[in-house]
């Protein structure tokens, strides 16, 4: 059976302000109408796969289940880790999750793949390679001598049509170097995607990195099931040393091979590559949102939330979002994470939170702050329910906008319509509910002498969550 492992567990922060620690890249309609996740998953249909195991972390498990609802899939599993620990243990906790003869296709959330097809054909080229026990990645035929892309040399001949052994993996090159690997031929650029039987791929890590095999497995063999969710076992997947599949078994193993494709493919690895993907207009800017531009050419425009306006720019990045703004020139953008890095290092809720924030029950977002009050506007789901919680040092004023909703104030509880209103006193039990077919819009007003989201004491909540802050 063909499984494809949808790996979701990345930050993107090269494209920050829009890619962020709790809502990141694959997330994101950065490309077209449905997120990277989406794409991925519906590049899909046509394969005669079976439904995806997703791998992600725990902080994304609500928005990931939903997205794929809205496609109308619903996964095998999603599987979540406890810690970021790089691809081999990921795709470790998938192949445990699979049947031993099972074909895992492994596929990034966040790339962008333009030509389905000659995707598609390349995956079926590779699959009697891969029941055959050959562990395969797919390398992309490189259309320009980049230096942010590993490279992957493959034998002269074919194993099979399209097939060929790997000679070597070739760290990111030098400009000078990659344009000697292009001129050469038989390199192709490392994609990060792969198609492997579970056992094979579990052979070949308890081979090559048995620390890392034997303690995924203990992982598994404590997982526990959560909602729609599998927990892996906290404490012996965080001891795993975090390693690329490519590190642990693809330069170790002897039965590597690759199939070469052309298929439209990126990675979207910064602001200037997703330019690249993007349609761009007679003087080559890229523009998504309210912007206007004059006089200026090569740019890359992204406005989320008001307009954008420039003059004179050449070659630049201006991306704006809510509660952040970014403007680098292209040649710089790969250093937007020193950005990122120095946000978080300075403890600014930039660097991973947007100011709307998203929850299984809706959102909220911050519209204005004060001295000792806060201004939100919920969002609730038809059919939701915030957790049934308390605040120690914050009193809460709701004024419903649309919609109906049913509160619990201490032992009350009670319908309010549009214009209608309530106050939740300190230290008082509550909770809001949209029990109607349409979503439910709340301003909300808080004050007190602590407005921090870990001031939540919960007492039931039907979607799981531990802590405060999910």
């Amino acid at each position: 059976m063909l499984i494809p492992v949808i790996l979701s567990g990345g930050s993107g922060t090269r494209l920050w302000p829009m890619s962020r620690e709790l809502y990141p890249k694959q997330l994101l309609p950065l490309v077209g109408e449905r997120t990277m996740l989406q794409e991925t998953a519906g590049r899909l249909q046509g394969l005669d796969a079976a439904a995806p195991i997703v791998v992600c972390n725990e902080a994304h498990r609500f928005l990931v289940a939903e997205q794929l609802r809205a496609l109308g899939i619903t996964p095998q599993a999603i599987i979540l880790e406890p810690a970021g620990r790089n691809t081999a243990p990921a795709i470790a906790l998938a192949a445990l999750a699979a049947a031993p003869d099972d074909l895992l296709l492994v596929l990034p959330a966040d790339h962008v793949i333009r030509d389905v097809a000659a995707f598609q054909s390349a995956v079926r080229q590779a699959q009697t390679a891969a029941q055959d026990g050959r562990l395969v990645t797919f390398g992309i035929i490189p259309t320009a001598p980049e230096t942010g892309y590993g490279y992957i040399r493959q034998s002269p001949e074919p194993l099979a049509p399209g097939v060929f052994r790997i000679e070597t993996f070739i760290e990111k090159p030098p400009a000078d170097r990659a344009r000697k690997l292009i001129a050469e031929g038989g390199c192709s650029w490392n994609s990060g995607m792969f198609l492997l039987k579970a056992s094979r791929y579990l052979e070949e890590l308890a081979v090559h990195a048995p620390d890392i095999a034997a303690g995924v497995r203990k992982s598994w063999a404590d997982a526990k099931r959560d909602l729609d969710f599998t927990r892996a076992a906290t404490g012996p997947f965080t001891a795993c040393r975090s390693e690329s599949i490519d590190y642990a078994v693809m330069e170790k193993t002897r039965d590597a091979v690759v199939v070469p494709m052309a298929a439209g493919w990126s990675d979207v690895g910064s602001w200037d590559a997703l330019r690249e993907v993007l349609t761009a207009d007679a003087h080559g800017n890229v523009s998504r949102g309210d912007v206007v531009a004059e006089d200026s050419e090569g740019c890359c425009f992204y406005a989320e939330s008001r307009l954008v306006s420039a003059v004179g720019l050449k070659d630049h990045v201006v991306v704006e979002t809510k509660d952040a703004v970014l403007v680098a020139p292209r040649d710089r953008v790969q250093d937007v994470k020193k950005l990122v890095a120095r946000l978080k290092a300075e403890g600014r809720p930039e660097h991973s939170l947007h100011r709307e924030v998203f929850r299984p029950w809706g959102s909220y977002d911050s519209i204005d702050m004060g001295d000792r009050y806060q201004v939100k506007r919920l969002s609730i789901k038809p059919g939701a329910q915030l957790s049934l919680q308390l605040h120690h040092h914050r009193a809460e004023h709701w004024v419903i906008v649309s919609g109906t909703a049913r509160i619990t104030r201490g032992e009350e509880v009670f319908l309010l319509e549009e214009n209608q209103s309530t106050y939740i006193p300190v230290g008082v039990k509550h909770r809001i509910e949209n029990p109607g077919k349409i979503p439910l819009h709340i301003v909300e007003v808080q004050s007190g002498s602590y407005l921090g989201e870990d001031d939540i004491v919960r007492f039931e909540d039907r979607y799981g969550r531990e802590g405060t802050s999910t």
